[in-house]
C-alpha cells in the first residue's frame, strides 16, 4: 500500500495532458503518479514509482523549461526506467559488486539472477522499487522505502533496512536527505549515494578537486588507485569528452561544479561526509554525464582490507546513518 499525506493544493498527478510545466514530455505522455515541487520559478517533479527517482529538476522560464538535470523522458515513464530518469537513489549500496557476491560475517552473500542485464550486481535494491509517499508540502516530500528479504527471489538483498528521502526545494537550490536503518538482528553492509544525469553539451565542463583516480578493468571494476590525467582536468574545468571515463575519484572536496560557460550558467553539487567518493561518468561518443555522490567506490564489499580508501560502513542493528547532498543553481 502507499501511504499518501499530500497538501491538497499539490496532489500526486497521473496525467500530464494538462501540465504545462510538464511541456519536455509529449502533450499526450501518462506518466506514473508525480509529484511536482515548487519553489518560485524552479520545479523539481519526482517519480516515486520510478525507485523514488527524481523525473526533472529546472526553471521554469518565458523561453522554456531551463532544465539543470537531464530530464526522463516518454520513453523513461512507459518503461519504469529510474536509469534513464533525472537521477535516482543508490541503496544498500552504489555502483558494481564483481560476480555479484561478496563474503561477509562468515558466509557468502549471493546477489546474482536479480537482474540478467547485469554480470556484476548494481547500485542496489531500492531503484528497482516503488517508494512511499509520505509528508508532502508545497516544496518539499518524504519518500519511503522499506526492504524485507524475500528467501524466494534470486539474488535478493538478504538484509532488512529502511530508506528515506526527504526532497526539498530551498529558493532554487534543491537538498535530498538521504538516510537508512538497520531493521535487522544482524550487521548490514551499506553504503549509499545519488546518481544525477546532467546535459551534456560540446562546451559543458566538470569542475572537482580530487587527488587520485580508481583505475578500472574492462567490466568497471576498480584495479588500482593511481594518478591520471583527468585529476588534473577536474580541477580545471574538463570537458566531457577529454576521457571516456566511469571511474571513481578519491579524496574529493565534496564539492563539484557542472557548468555551461556558453549558457552563462552553472549548478553546484555540495554533500555532507560520509559522501567521500566521487564517480564520473562521461563515456565516449555518447551524450550521458553523471557526477555522482557516493559514500562507497564500485565493489567495495569485496575490498574489506582497504576499508579507509573504499568507503562504506557497517550497520548495526537499529543504527542510523543520514547525510544530504545539495545542488545549487547560478545563472550569469
Amino acid at each position: 500500500m502507499r501511504d499518501v499525506s499530500l497538501n491538497p493544493v499539490r496532489p500526486l498527478v497521473t496525467d500530464l495532458t494538462n501540465l504545462t510545466e510538464l511541456a519536455w514530455l509529449d502533450d499526450r505522455a501518462i506518466a506514473p503518479a508525480l509529484v511536482t515541487l515548487t519553489s518560485g520559478a524552479t520545479r523539481v517533479v519526482v517519480a516515486p514509482e520510478v525507485g523514488g527517482a527524481l523525473a526533472a529538476y529546472y526553471e521554469s522560464t518565458p523561453e522554456g523549461a531551463l532544465h539543470w538535470l537531464r530530464p526522463a523522458t516518454q520513453a523513461a515513464f512507459d518503461e519504469r526506467d529510474p536509469l534513464r530518469m533525472a537521477s535516482f537513489p543508490l541503496f544498500p549500496y552504489c555502483n558494481r559488486i564483481r560476480d555479484a557476491r561478496f563474503e561477509f560475517g562468515g558466509g557468502t552473500v549471493d546477489l546474482s539472477g536479480n537482474d540478467l542485464r547485469f554480470a556484476h550486481a548494481l547500485h542496489g535494491n531500492a531503484w528497482r522499487h516503488p517508494w512511499q509517499v509520505g509528508a508532502c508540502t508545497e516544496s518539499s516530500v518524504e519518500l519511503h522505502f522499506e526492504h524485507t528479504p524475500d528467501p524466494q527471489q534470486p539474488g535478493d538483498w538478504p538484509f532488512r533496512y529502511r530508506a528515506q528521502q526527504r526532497i526539498e526545494l530551498v529558493g532554487g537550490a534543491l537538498h535530498v536527505a538521504l538516510s537508512a536503518q538497520n531493521l535487522g538482528d544482524r550487521p548490514m553492509p551499506f553504503g549509499m549515494g545519488h546518481h544525477p544525469y546532467y546535459p551534456r553539451t560540446a562546451q559543458t565542463r566538470v569542475y572537482a578537486n580530487v587527488q587520485r583516480m580508481w583505475h578500472a578493468d574492462a567490466d568497471v571494476l576498480p584495479t588500482h588507485l593511481g594518478p591520471h590525467p583527468a585529476v588534473e582536468a577536474l580541477r580545471h574545468g574538463m570537458s566531457p569528452d577529454a576521457f571516456a571515463l566511469d571511474n571513481n575519484f578519491a579524496n574529493w572536496s565534496r564539492e563539484a561544479t557542472i557548468a555551461w560557460p556558453d549558457e552563462h550558467r552553472q549548478l553546484t553539487m555540495t554533500a555532507d561526509t560520509p559522501f567521500d567518493h566521487l564517480v564520473v561518468f562521461a563515456p565516449a561518443n555518447d551524450a550521458q554525464l553523471c557526477v555522482e555522490p557516493v559514500t562507497n567506490t564500485t565493489d567495495c564489499f569485496n575490498a574489506v582490507d582497504m576499508q579507509e580508501q573504499v568507503g562504506g560502513c557497517v550497520l548495526e542493528p537499529g543504527e542510523e546513518i543520514a547525510a544530504t547532498l545539495t545542488w545549487t543553481p547560478r545563472k550569469g
